[in-house]
């Protein structure tokens, strides 16, 4: 049963893919907006003389050029190969393949999206056209949520028109659905693919196996005027991370030393249920409506196990260096006197995601009629425990240490260790608060925070387009959408100490050491062999937390920068006007859009002020800001040739700030003196900023186009962006701290009075105090050999590479500046495919490469942090055969999958220094084998 991709001549270089039957693609009349040039009357219907034949990856690439050509903007695009599987596995991995776009490997699943060079923090995601809230604290997707196998196809708008809401600055991301009245026929699709980690489990209470499984049912009623597609997809899929973490280097010694390090070896078992469905009425030619569902409950397990050792005698560490190789950096250092942390951690992550929108759509000869309504909600919890064992209470120097010793090998992991202590024998290992961490003498023997996060999105949009067809303006389009936004949360963070003793601190009788209880106990893992380490003690902290081992003491903004309960609400209205325009310039026809958004925004925030610690008070805070953006745009598409195209467009883009960033939590500190010199205050704090404004960028892009057979192509682009507004994270904001006059000790009375008893503080938070630029070139190709050479039938090549340039100048109150770097950006990246398919078998193998960048990361509490990277080289791999029409197995096809080949590791630095490892992970090679039917 051959998948047949029509190509039809005749239709208009500007026309949308919307409405291309040809294609058998949805189309995006039904979707949520209507894009320039958006029109379903007048189509011919193909010969067959017209019909080209091609499956799998070919049909895939096929679709996405023809999406690309007639998209009305400069953008790419991406294609399913058949109902159900797209070219990878996972929607990020396809996202990263196309040109100007790459990922982050967050625990070795291609994850964190940048267009352009900006990261996920300047792009927006929409599902079929409709704007998706998002599980974290900020507004990024997170991809993983979103079934591969459910999504059929996908456009990235790199320029924007008018009408385009929830446009970002570096770019907007819209993935689509099934639309079953487009496909024109009964589908029935089943598949299942078994997937596993060459490293097995790292650790034993997760699985080295999983699997996938998916199945989509499409059909037309009521002579082809009803449609239903139904898609249910469940994951089980485990992923094992080896993980090195370094504290940092000291010079203190005189030299560069190792100042500690908490390795760890992480498993991460991701079970999730996508379902999604689509009911589409035509009643007749003038009328379509669509309801779409789609719903994703996403639950994440992730044990990790590994010690954590103080090494530096500089910072307290209680060890001693005793003998080292010499020179700057020695390649081998001992330390004696090493009382470490074993760390038994565990995070729980249950999420579900909600989306519903009904879109109705009137076209005649005149007019087209748009309304569409939408609803999206996230809801998050996340629980994350770190749990303590050890040798002795609080680094007793008179207790059992380690000896350990480490070299620098020349390549892997920056390091090799050996030691002397045996970390798997529970007589030695006991829970326990190893070093003292303990606030005020608390034991603490652990650390939990619960944090939920609900994310709510309600849209409405209206739409008129007049079909006017006067000179050079063909449409004119008015527009109006409304959405109402509120994302909050809700931490709980609680000291874990032991249960048995009369009080939690050690100097009223607090119990400092306790056996590990044996429910808890799972089999010793050498979870660290990868550094040299033997065994260590395995176990269940949520066993302990379940049977009273633990007890709970509340504290507020542990390792915060604000209190971490918030909430932020937004309410924007858009409005927009925009003409579409066909004509000519002498012999070359030229169609575009030129058009104005208004957007007005209302926003607000709840929070608390709070001076953090056991037992803080919370003091209620609120703050928000109204304001008004014009985003005018223009594109003009010039066919220089029935298949070459030149784009020209210009925009003012603009992206929201990150959901914490705007609220209104601030914590609070209190100096014992008057400063010596800076803002006369002894309160100081850090918090958001409920007033920031958006990023805003003014753009310019120009692109070259030419396309060349079913598969082929060749496209080059460039682009500048003037940044406007951008956000400074860590800027200086003045607060009001009179709250805390009150709880005032004696000494800082005496400093308060020193100031003029001044109440005001700077509080380090965002605002809108950079601005700089972004540059780059773009060029992509696709060649199918077979059809240019004549004798390489089957094979080609698909290969785009991009150049960005950057450069943001931060402005502080003073009027001192200073250059940062863009998050997410690599100066280069590059995505090669070499395909073949032929009579059935399908071959490819797939690069991703892109220069090192600054990347994000996500710690404790969800905090946040920035390092510098390696450059990244992955290469993937996959085969297949798929029976061919006329064969009693038509329909069946199987396929294996190998991901990493080279087990590439992600790498970090710090200091600007690459001999300076933070971060050193490697995550295996992964395979699946997979099988699917279609009938």
């Amino acid at each position: 049963m051959a998948f047949r991709s029509k190509l039809v001549g005749g239709i208009s270089a500007g026309a949308v893919t919307i409405a291309l039957a040809a294609f058998a693609t949805p189309a995006m009349a039904q979707e949520a907006s209507v894009e320039p040039g958006d029109e379903t009357a007048s189509q011919e219907e193909p010969g067959e003389d017209n019909i080209i034949v091609v499956e799998g990856y070919r049909q895939a690439l096929e679709t996405a050029i023809n999406l690309k050509r007639d998209a009305p903007v400069i953008a790419e695009a991406f294609s399913s190969e058949d109902i159900g599987k797209l070219p990878d596995v996972s929607i990020a991995e396809t996202l990263g393949r196309l040109p100007g776009l790459a990922v982050q490997r967050i625990d070795g699943r291609a994850q964190s999206l940048s267009i352009r060079g900006l990261g996920p923090d300047y792009s927006t995601s929409l599902l079929n056209g409709r704007q998706l809230v998002s599980s974290g604290d900020n507004r990024a997707v997170e991809y993983d949520q979103y079934p591969a196998e459910l999504i059929d196809q996908g456009v990235i708008y790199k320029v924007p028109y008018a009408g385009l809401i929830g446009q970002g600055l570096a770019g907007t991301v819209d993935l689509r659905t099934i639309r079953p009245l487009a496909k024109g026929e009964r589908i029935v699709s089943l598949s299942g693919r078994l997937e596993f980690n060459e490293d097995g489990s790292l650790n034993p209470d997760v699985k080295g196996w999983g699997y996938r499984a998916t199945g989509t049912y499409v059909d037309q009623f009521a002579d082809d005027t009803l449609g239903l597609a139904v898609g249910v997809a469940y994951q089980s899929s485990p992923s094992q991370v080896k993980k090195f973490n370094a504290w940092g280097y000291p010079n203190d010694a005189g030299y560069n030393v190792l100042g500690g390090m908490k390795p760890f070896a992480k498993s991460v078992d991701l079970d999730r249920l996508g379902v999604f469905g689509t009911l589409e009425w035509e009643p007749s030619l003038e009328w379509n409506t669509t309801i779409d569902i789609f719903y994703a409950d996403y639950r994440e397990r992730i044990p990790q196990r590994g010690i954590e050792f103080p090494l530096n005698p500089g910072w307290g560490s209680g060890a001693t260096i005793t003998d080292n190789s010499g020179g700057d950096f020695p390649n081998s250092v001992t330390f004696t006197g090493v009382q470490p942390v074993v760390r038994n951690d565990y995070d729980r992550k249950d999420t579900e995601t909600f989306a519903a929108g009904w879109n109705t759509k009137y076209e005649n000869d005149d007019v087209i009629l748009n309304l569409d309504v939408s609803y999206s909600s996230s809801d998050r919890r996340l629980q994350q425990i770190e749990s303590y064992s050890g040798l002795t209470y609080a680094a007793n120097a008179s207790g059992p240490s380690d000896t350990v010793t480490y070299t620098r090998p020349s390549s892997g992991f920056p390091f090799n260790f050996t030691n002397t202590i045996d970390y798997s024998d529970t007589s030695l290992i006991q829970l326990t608060d190893p070093r003292g961490w303990g606030a005020g003498g608390i034991v603490q023997a652990g650390f939990i925070n619960d944090t939920s996060t609900d994310d709510a999105l309600w849209s409405a949009r209206a739409e008129v387009i007049g079909k006017v067809d006067s000179g050079w303006v063909k449409n004119l389009v008015a527009g109006i959408a409304f959405d109402d936004r509120t994302k909050s949360r809700d931490i709980v963070q609680n000291f874990l100490s032991l249960a048995g003793g009369p009080s939690v601190y050690a100097a009223n009788g607090a119990v400092t050491r306790l056996p590990i209880p044996s429910d808890a106990l799972l089999t010793p893992i050498a979870s660290l062999d990868f550094l040299g380490f033997g065994p260590q003690v395995a176990y269940d902290p949520f066993v302990l937390l379940n049977n009273g081992t633990y007890v709970l003491t509340d504290v507020q903004s542990s390792s915060l920068p604000f209190p971490g309960d918030w909430s932020v609400n937004e309410k924007v209205w858009n409005g927009w006007l925009r003409a579409d325009l066909e004509g000519s310039l002498g012999a070359i026809p030229v169609e575009g859009n030129i058009g104005v958004q208004l957007v007005f925004t209302d926003q607000s925030s709840d929070g608390f002020q709070s001076n953090g610690g056991i037992g803080a008070a919370l003091i209620p805070v609120a703050g928000g800001d109204e304001y008004a953006h014009v985003l005018p745009s223009a594109t003009f598409n010039f066919e220089i040739s029935p298949d070459m195209k030149l784009r020209l467009g210009a925009a003012r883009t603009l992206a929201r700030p990150r959901m914490d960033q705007l609220n209104a939590s601030y914590n609070a500190s209190i100096a014992n003196q008057p400063p010596s010199s800076g803002f006369n205050s002894i309160f100081s704090g850090g918090g958001g900023n409920p007033q920031l404004r958006p990023y805003v960028a003014d753009g310019i892009d120009a692109s070259f186009e030419w396309y060349f057979g079913g598969e082929g192509y060749l496209a080059l682009a460039t682009y500048y962006k003037w940044l406007d507004d951008f956000v400074n994270p860590n800027a200086p904001v003045l607060r009001d701290f009179s709250y805390l006059v009150p709880t005032l000790t004696p000494t800082q009375q005496l400093a308060f009075a020193a100031t003029g008893n001044q109440t005001q503080g700077l509080v380090g938070g965002p605002d809108n105090g950079a601005e700089g630029y972004i540059f780059g070139v773009e060029g992509s190709i696709a060649l199918p050999l077979g059809d240019m050479t004549g004798f390489l039938p089957g094979f080609g090549v698909q290969s785009s590479a991009s150049y960005t340039d950057s450069k943001l100048d931060v402005t502080l109150s003073n009027g001192d500046t200073f250059n940062v770097d863009t998050p997410g950006l690599s100066k280069w990246v590059v995505n090669s495919t070499v395909y073949y398919e032929n009579s059935g078998f399908e071959a490819r193998v797939s690069h991703r490469y892109r220069t090192g960048f600054l990347a994000e990361f996500i710690g404790i509490s969800a905090s946040r942090s920035f390092r510098q990277t390696y450059a990244e080289s992955i290469f993937d791999a996959q085969i297949g055969y798929r029976f061919q029409e006329g064969s009693s197995l038509d329909g069946l096809a199987f396929t294996l999958q190998a991901l990493n080949l080279t087990d590439e590791p992600f790498v970090n630095y710090t200091d600007g220094n690459r001999e300076f490892i933070v971060d050193y992970e490697e995550y295996g090679r992964t395979y699946l084998v997979g099988v699917s039917y279609k009938f």
